[in-house]
């Protein structure tokens, strides 16, 4: 269980759960923020591409996310496996993610789905972007990125559970807690 999709509502901890299960598991951590920072960062012609996006306010489009995606799973840190984080969004990234792995003669080994309450998010995100001065992180924000993530990132739920792929876990409890949970999925020895 290498190749894993973490999905999960904003403030899920996806970003937390990922990085934990890449470290025990061997395998990187794959973001695609991160991967739009470094792109622009080290100023690649798809990280001027997407900053280009990004300065007018716009979502970057799915043609240059995916080339982004592309490109990191094709480094050799990512050969034996990865945990892709924030990637795919949408059932269009999807059908994207399965033409890559398609060609690198791979698959998905597993979908981890983080679930928790969604007035437990707001809280939790309200409290970090108090502790972090995140000033546009307000509770009507943070409801609007909800619904977002229902609306786009939700049907995939469908698309893996369909496929067999997928298994969710309470996200809720302490940061050991879910790890666990998470790796009990896996069949991962904790």
């Amino acid at each position: 269980m290498k190749r894993l999709v973490l999905l999960g509502p904003p403030g899920a901890g996806k970003g937390t759960q990922a990085k934990l299960l890449a470290e025990r598991l061997g395998v990187p951590a794959i973001s695609t923020g991160d991967i739009f920072r470094a792109n622009v960062k080290e100023g690649t012609e798809l990280g001027r591409t997407a900053q280009g996006y990004m300065d007018k306010g716009e979502y970057v489009p799915d043609s240059v996310t995916n080339a982004m995606v592309a490109d990191r799973l094709s480094h050799a840190d990512a050969t034996e496996g990865f945990i892709l984080d924030g990637y795919p969004r949408t059932t269009d990234q999807v059908t994207e993610l399965d033409s890559m792995l398609r060609a690198a003669g791979t698959k998905l080994d597993a979908v981890l789905e983080i679930t928790a309450d969604s007035d437990e998010l707001v809280a939790r995100l309200s409290k970090r972007a108090g502790l972090e001065g995140r000033s546009d992180d307000t509770e009507d924000v943070i409801r609007n990125r909800q619904k977002v993530y229902l609306e786009q990132t939700a049907p995939l739920v469908d698309v893996y559970g369909e496929r067999g792929l997928l298994h969710s876990v309470d996200g809720l409890g302490s940061v050991e807690d879910v790890t666990g949970r998470l790796l009990d999925a896996l069949g991962v020895e904790r």
